[in-house]
């Protein structure tokens, strides 16, 4: 009886001690959390593994993050799945879908990106923008010739309508002169014509009676308009009088309008037009409708399949750049011992309770042997 009640002395002695050990072991992993002196000289295992190696902890935990979990070639490969680009996808087309169906002006759009006044803005932009494409569409042809500008269209379309032109011209003068207006106006004429000449042309007015003259002079002048001749003689003095003006460098068009009032018509022209439309009034969502179809089908999966593409290949410059090793410390340093101690309970509390059940298993079982060695000895 005596032995047996000896060894399970020694049986529960040696759990205790095994439990003990393994507990105080597992508490010694946090605590205490701040070193202790006793007559100025540090105790041993003070602070505890994890408050003491914080800074090492830390600093695995970031390089584990960066080397082993958050690699280059892991989120490539998560970029490029299909289910998640889809989902971005959905996403975005939800996120678009959501904002058009707010209303929102185009005005609304611009204050809340921060743009104040956007009609002065706009109007400021746009007189920039037209005063610099005026010049970079002028530049290049100030010293062309005139016909050099124009395409050879718009020349033979030109060149054709100079002989409709003469053609124009010689049928209103004969219209003219065969009205009562042009007859008043060959009479004043002759007058002026013989009164020019003195004594001589008032005897030569008085002989041939100027009414007769008229009427003679009249019917020359219908037959000049309408002869062939006259019609090739004006289509002649046009073409070569076009010829001369189209010679002439481009700049001189300018200078006959004035680059100033050019410019100024193209502001008034294009700033009016814009602010005539109060496109500024209007929602975003009027300007997209016509494309939206498009946009959701096609803009949307080929911009997020891009930026994809885009982001896959600087995944080492983004991660370079984020730092993430230092993230990770720099957030893990921050926590205080507490903070850690339950995070790490929080996971690993029922295998720490085994761990001291089987110290004192251990403890017990050890405890029986020496049981046995003391009796046998």
């Amino acid at each position: 009886m005596g032995t047996i009640i000896y060894l399970l002395f020694m049986i529960v002695v040696g759990a205790i001690i095994g439990g003990v050990t393994n507990f105080l072991a597992i508490k010694m992993l946090f605590h205490p959390y701040h070193p202790i002196y006793v007559f100025g000289k540090q105790l041993p295992f003070t602070p505890g593994l994890i408050p003491k190696r914080r800074e090492e902890l830390a600093e695995q935990l970031g390089k584990m993050v960066v080397e082993h979990l958050l690699t280059p070639e892991g989120i490539r490969r998560k970029l490029m799945e299909s289910e998640w680009m889809n989902g971005v996808v959905e996403q975005v087309r939800q996120f678009v879908k959501t904002w058009l169906s707010r209303g929102q002006t185009v005005r609304e759009f611009l204050e809340q990106m921060g743009i104040r006044k956007p009609e002065e803005l706009i109007r400021t932009k746009a007189a920039q923008w037209l005063d610099k494409a005026y010049e970079q569409w002028m530049e290049p042809i100030r010293s062309k010739a005139i016909r050099d500008v124009f395409p050879d269209e718009v020349q033979k379309k030109m060149e054709t309508r100079i002989g409709d032109l003469a053609n124009y011209i010689a049928d209103r003068a004969l219209d003219y002169f065969q009205s009562e207006e042009g007859k008043q106006r060959i009479a004043k004429m002759i007058d002026e014509f013989f009164s020019g000449r003195g004594m001589l042309g008032n005897m030569l007015q008085m002989f041939l009676n100027n009414a007769n003259l008229v009427d003679k002079v009249q019917p020359e002048i219908i037959k000049f308009f309408r002869h062939s001749g006259t019609r090739e003689l004006f289509a002649q003095l046009l073409f070569n009088e076009w010829n001369k003006l189209t010679s002439h460098p481009f700049a001189v068009v300018e200078e006959l309008i004035g680059k100033e009032r050019i410019r100024q018509s193209f502001h008034r022209l294009v700033i009016g037009a814009v602010e005539r439309d109060d496109f500024l009034a209007r929602p975003l969502a009027d300007f997209i409708a016509p494309y939206q179809e498009r946009i959701m089908d096609e803009w949307i999966p080929k911009a997020v399949a891009a930026g994809g593409r885009w982001i896959s290949g600087q995944v080492e410059m983004i991660i370079e750049r984020l730092q993430l090793a230092d993230i990770v410390r720099s957030e893990v340093e921050s926590f205080s011992v507490e903070r850690l101690e339950e995070m790490i309970l929080a996971i690993s509390r029922r295998e720490f309770k085994m761990i001291t059940y089987l110290g004192a298993l251990l403890g017990g079982i050890i405890g029986f042997f020496q049981g046995i060695i003391g009796l046998w000895l």
